[in-house]
């Protein structure tokens, strides 16, 4: 059995995986640009791998496959490049609007009886998909062969309010701060469903007799995970879109359920992140202005970059409108999502093939742009 000797005086290098639906695409673009340059048979260049929400997804598979990068990313890329509405929540009109039919008529039993959690779209496709194709042993293998220091999957616990961190490790402890806390666990795909459960869109998840939602919801600070499993650097695959300038005379609209809706998934996706890295810089600058006598034990400079989309996903969402089930087309219009809308939940619930080959393509354009960086940000020189 072959174990990876580790150069302790390198530093250790996180990776961090944010959520967005089939946003997440995109990450899968900029890793196969990092691929694409490390030795055919390099293992990830990452000690510690964390994911949130779709991310969450990403990154078991990369753990998975940790001892060989081009393996991690190609297995991921043949999913992503093949994705299908169906693959991930029930998409023909019978489902969906059974579905519904099913939550507003259990709504009106007693209180007493224990419901099954409701949501927008049955995503029962998603867990039988995971089943399939990922093996979560090989995590505990690579673990013990030291191809990989620890794996974090966050979700939120709508029992506590809390962000839970679940994460497998050989040598890290449980952790225990406000609003949030690591539990030390052998991750499995029940873990993976509750991170990626959008709020409202997919049902909440039982984990040790509490119900867990997507990890972005009470996530106030998305680096905590990587800090606390020890890392030095944290590289972060967002899906933050850059947004597009207002035409001129252009006259703003009262927004609808459908606009407000995008806006708070932008919200729970993206906002905390942003500020948390700000928080991150003020800890380094001061840091940086102690002598070394007074520098306290438990703080260290915590070096990060972050690669977010160069292109606008709304944007391109609209292009393959029409490749999405006609059931699910017929549901967001009764919301008031038309192919055209301002509302950003398209690029969120769009799992069609064309969509996420567009994306990977982006991310890897992304990536292959700023490579130079991401080389030398990993000590991959």
């Amino acid at each position: 059995m072959k174990i990876k000797q580790v150069d302790p005086s390198k530093p250790k290098i996180a990776l961090l995986l944010t959520g967005g639906g089939a946003r997440a695409a995109y990450q899968v673009g900029v890793l196969k640009a990092l691929a694409q340059s490390m030795p055919r048979t390099a293992p990830l260049p990452f000690r510690v791998i964390n994911g949130t929400s779709a991310g969450a997804i990403n990154s078991a598979a990369l753990a998975c496959y940790a001892s060989c990068m081009h393996l991690a990313v190609r297995k991921l890329e043949t999913v992503w490049k093949n994705f299908s509405t169906s693959m991930v929540y029930k998409s023909d009109f019978l489902s969906v609007f059974g579905h519904i039919t099913r939550n507003i008529l259990t709504s009106f039993q007693s209180e007493h009886i224990n419901h099954p959690p409701a949501s927008l779209l049955n995503n029962r496709p998603l867990r039988k998909l995971l089943n399939d194709i990922l093996d979560l042993h090989r995590i505990e293998r690579n673990l013990h062969r030291d191809y990989l220091e620890a794996l974090s999957i966050t979700a939120s616990s709508y029992t506590t309010g809390d962000s839970v961190a679940f994460f497998q490790s050989n040598t890290q402890h449980s952790w225990q701060r406000a609003k949030r806390e690591g539990r030390a666990t052998r991750i499995n795909v029940e873990h993976l469903m509750a991170s990626s459960a959008i709020p409202m869109v997919f049902p909440s998840v039982n984990i040790y007799n509490h119900y867990f939602g997507d990890g972005s919801i009470h996530q106030l600070s998305p680096l905590s995970p990587s800090i606390h499993l020890g890392a030095d650097k944290i590289f972060i695959i967002g899906v933050d879109q850059p947004k597009e300038p207002h035409p001129p005379g252009y006259s703003a609209h009262f927004p609808g359920l459908s606009a407000v809706a995008g806006h708070l998934l932008d919200s729970v996706f993206t906002d905390t992140m942003q500020s948390d890295l700000e928080r991150l810089d003020r800890i380094n600058r001061t840091l940086g202005l102690l002598p070394n006598k007074h520098k306290h034990q438990e703080l260290k400079q915590i070096d990060s970059f972050i690669i977010n989309p160069s292109q606008n996903f709304n944007a391109i969402a609209a292009q393959y409108y029409d490749d999405m089930p006609w059931a699910i087309k017929v549901l967001l219009r009764m919301i008031g999502v038309k192919k055209r809308s301002q509302s950003s939940l398209t690029s969120y619930l769009l799992f069609e093939k064309r969509y996420t080959q567009h994306l990977i393509q982006i991310g890897y354009d992304d990536g292959m742009k700023q490579l130079p960086e991401i080389r030398k940000f990993l000590e991959l020189e």
